[in-house]
């Protein structure tokens, strides 16, 4: 594969005056925190598919990681900024079994695509120096153009069932006073954008639970399968309940994948990588249960979306401990410490 070069960005060759601001050096240690990691598991992808269109959309979202990464390092290196470590080649094993079918890894895609526009769409409202700016642009161009494919591959293989169709009303509905109930009486169906997010974190969460199900299967210490086994329960425990407030109107859902996960009990990955994954990945459930209270009308969605906040706190507790404990968590760059200079 050819060598990965930084893109160019901004019309300046350096910013000798303009330094990072903490917004603007937070958001990149996390891009190169997640795309390192990326660029690991994609690797290893690559490694077990025979799909051709699928191997080629692995492929481009391989390039574009590699690319964001050289583009921060870069700056980084320019700022003298330390590199995070992140993930290396110890971190993969290229030669281990295939754990995933190749279906998989487009629903794979799909999810970490919505993590990354997500890092993304608030980074590029608090970037100001010219550089880091158009590089966040980029990445947001780059990644919904990569989603775009994704949909259609998942689409033209009949890999995924669509959001429901619901009917039209003929005319303008005003909200009634008991339009927020939702425990007992006239309970009123869900409405469009309700059902959206009910199948979004469907969507997310069965990707989440057929990857934390493939982690847990091949971990290696059992202190972290045990991590990944309540991460599991969790997460199924919640698409079970999204699942059945739609069914309740007689809505589809999204099916489970964990038919797309092989027997292999061979790790190709750290206990390192997976753990700091499901840590990023149900950090990023709280942003995505915050968008979902944000649109939502009945009092049963919010307890319900506030029972898995609860939930994922408690996972990604234990879960950042046990990093901690084995000295597997980088944090990123912090604020200065006046007590302590001031003691010194």
């Amino acid at each position: 594969m050819e060598t990965i070069k930084p893109i160019k960005i901004g019309s300046k060759k350096s910013y000798p005056h303009e330094k990072l601001t903490s917004a603007e050096v937070g958001k990149l240690w996390a891009t190169y925190m997640g795309n390192s990691m990326s660029t690991r598991i994609l690797s290893y992808f690559l490694q077990h598919v025979e799909d051709q269109e699928i191997k080629t959309l692995l492929e481009h979202a391989l390039n574009l990681s590699e690319e964001f990464q050289c583009t921060i390092k870069e700056i980084f290196v320019k700022e003298k900024i330390p590199v995070p470590h992140a993930f290396t080649e110890e971190d993969v094993n290229l030669g281990a079994p295939r754990l995933f079918e190749d279906e998989f890894y487009v629903h794979y895609l799909k999810y970490v695509g919505k993590a990354g526009m997500s890092i993304y769409n608030v980074a590029v409202p608090l970037m100001y120096r010219e550089d880091v700016r158009n590089f966040y642009l980029h990445c947001m161009n780059s990644t919904m153009e990569l989603m775009e494919q994704i949909k259609t591959i998942l689409m033209n293989k009949g890999f995924i069932i669509k959001p429901p169709i619901i009917p039209i009303a003929e005319n303008v509905k005003i909200a009634s006073p008991g339009y927020l109930k939702g425990f007992m009486g006239d309970v009123r169906p869900l409405h469009a954008l309700e059902i959206a997010h009910l199948y979004d974190n469907i969507e997310s969460n069965v990707t989440s639970k057929t990857l934390i199900m493939a982690f847990g299967q091949v971990a290696k210490m059992d202190k972290v399968r045990e991590v990944f086994k309540k991460g599991e329960e969790i997460t199924l425990r919640s698409v079970d309940h999204y699942m059945e407030k739609l069914r309740d109107d007689n809505l589809p859902a999204p099916s489970l994948l964990s038919h797309l996960v092989t027997t292999s009990t061979f790790s190709p990955f750290s206990d390192k990588l997976m753990l700091f994954h499901k840590v990023d990945m149900f950090s990023m459930k709280i942003r995505a249960f915050g968008n979902s209270v944000a649109v939502n009308g009945r009092h049963d969605l919010v307890a319900l979306y506030g029972k898995s906040l609860a939930d994922i706190f408690m996972f990604v507790e234990e879960a950042s401990k046990l990093m901690m404990e084995n000295g597997w968590m980088e944090v990123p760059p912090e604020a200065a410490d006046r007590e302590d200079l001031a003691s010194n």
